[in-house]
C-alpha cells in the first residue's frame, strides 16, 4: 500500500509499505480520509518533541472497516472514526498510570497518539486497537466523519467550561478548534458569542456561521468588556495557543468568570496570575478529549447539528499530501485540508451533509 510518512524537518516520504497485520484485539480500517492538523504541521518542521522520523503521520482519520480479530469490533464495512490516543493502559501497562486508573485515560501519564507514536492513517491502511474505532451511520459522508477528532475537541473544552446557558462567550482563535468550540457552544446554549482572529478570510467564514468577530489586538479585552456591559465575558476560550492572546485572558474574563485553555502553547506563555487572585477566576486546561466527547462529536455530526457540511474544505489525493500540508500551513482558503488516500485528483468542494457516493 501507499503511505506518507515523515522523513525529517519540512520532508515527507510518499512510499509503498506493508498493509499491516490484524493481530488479537485490532482492526484494520481502510482510510477513507484524514485531516491535517497543526501538530501535524509542527511534525513537519521538526517541532514536535516524540515524533521519529519515519513515522506515518495522520491522527484525525475515518475509514471503513476491512477486517478484525476482535470480537467486539464492528463488522466488515461499517463506516468508523478512529479515536486516535493511546494511553498507557492501552498498551497493557500493569499497574496503569492514575489517570487511566481513575477513567481518565485522556490525560494518561504516557499518552501516545496513532500519526505520532505508532503509525498514523496517511495510508490505504490502518491497524488500531478495537477500542479506537467508533462506529458512524453509513449515510454521513466520509469527509464529515473526518471531524469527529477536532470536533471532540470543542465537545471537551465547552464540557470543561461548565457552560449551563446564556454565558457571554469570547473565543480566541476562528481555526477549526476555535470555530467548532463556537459552534458546540451555541449549541449548547450560549448567549452572546464573540470570535477573535487576525485572519481576516477566517472571520468571514465565522460570520457566515452568524458569529460576531474581532480583529485580534491591544485593545480586544476593551471592545469585549463593551460587548458585555463592562463587565467581560462569562466564558474565554484560548483556541489560538499565541503568547499575545495569554496576556490578554484575564482582562478579557469578568470578576468570577472562567477561562479554559484550548490551544497548546509551543513554551510557557506569561499569564497575569495575580488578575486570577484579585478577579478569582477559574483557570481550566483541556487536554484533547474522552470516550464520551469523541461519542458526543459523532452524535453532533450524525444530526447535522451544527451545519458542518457547509464548511470550505480542500481534499488532496495521497499523492500530493505535500501540496495539502502547505495549504494547511497557509490558513486561508479551507477551514480545514482533508487527504484522500484513494483519490487521484484534488477536490475543493465543501463537504455536504450526507454522502452521494
Amino acid at each position: 500500500m501507499r503511505a506518507v510518512s515523515w522523513a525529517g524537518a519540512g520532508l515527507l516520504d510518499e512510499r509503498e509499505v506493508p498493509i499491516p497485520a490484524v493481530g488479537p484485539g485490532r482492526v484494520l480500517v481502510r482510510v477513507d480520509r484524514v485531516g491535517v492538523c497543526g501538530s501535524d504541521l509542527a511534525i513537519l518542521r521538526g517541532q514536535h518533541a516524540r515524533a521519529e522520523p519515519g513515522v506515518i503521520l495522520g491522527h484525525e482519520f475515518t475509514g471503513t472497516v476491512a477486517a478484525a480479530d476482535a470480537p467486539d469490533a464492528p463488522p466488515a464495512g461499517t463506516r468508523v472514526a478512529v479515536r486516535p490516543l493511546i494511553a498507557c493502559a492501552d498498551r497493557g501497562t500493569v499497574p496503569p498510570c492514575r489517570a487511566c486508573a481513575s477513567g481518565n485515560s485522556h490525560v494518561c501519564a504516557a499518552l501516545g497518539l496513532y500519526g505520532v507514536d505508532e503509525p498514523g492513517g496517511l495510508a490505504e491502511y490502518i491497524a488500531v486497537r478495537a477500542a479506537a474505532v467508533h462506529p458512524v451511520d453509513a449515510s454521513v459522508a466520509p469527509g464529515l466523519a473526518a471531524l469527529a477528532e477536532p470536533l471532540a475537541v470543542a465537545v471537551h473544552a465547552v464540557a470543561r467550561s461548565g457552560l449551563t446557558g446564556g454565558e457571554s462567550v469570547a473565543v480566541f482563535g476562528a481555526g477549526p478548534i476555535g470555530l467548532f468550540t463556537a459552534l458546540v457552544a451555541r449549541h449548547r446554549g450560549a448567549g452572546d458569542i464573540v470570535l477573535v482572529e487576525p485572519n481576516a478570510w477566517r472571520r468571514s467564514v465565522a460570520e457566515e456561521y452568524g458569529f460576531a468577530t474581532l480583529d485580534a489586538g491591544p485593545d480586544t479585552p476593551d471592545q469585549i468588556r463593551g460587548r458585555t456591559g463592562g463587565d467581560g465575558a462569562d466564558l474565554v476560550f484560548d483556541s489560538a495557543g499565541h503568547p499575545a492572546v495569554a496576556l490578554q485572558l484575564t482582562a478579557t474574563a469578568r470578576i468570577q468568570g472562567t477561562i479554559v485553555v484550548v490551544g497548546v502553547y509551543k513554551s510557557p506563555p506569561a499569564v497575569d496570575l495575580r488578575a486570577v487572585n484579585f478577579a478569582e477566576h477559574r483557570l481550566i486546561g483541556t487536554r484533547v478529549y474522552g470516550r464520551d466527547d469523541f461519542t458526543a462529536a459523532i452524535g453532533l455530526i450524525e444530526a447535522d447539528a451544527l451545519g458542518l457540511g457547509r464548511l470550505p474544505v480542500r481534499t488532496f489525493p495521497l499523492g500530493e499530501s505535500a501540496a495539502a500540508f502547505e495549504a494547511a500551513g497557509r490558513g486561508e482558503g479551507s477551514v480545514k485540508v482533508l487527504i484522500e488516500p484513494g483519490r487521484g485528483t484534488a477536490d475543493h468542494r465543501p463537504l455536504g451533509n450526507r454522502d452521494t457516493v
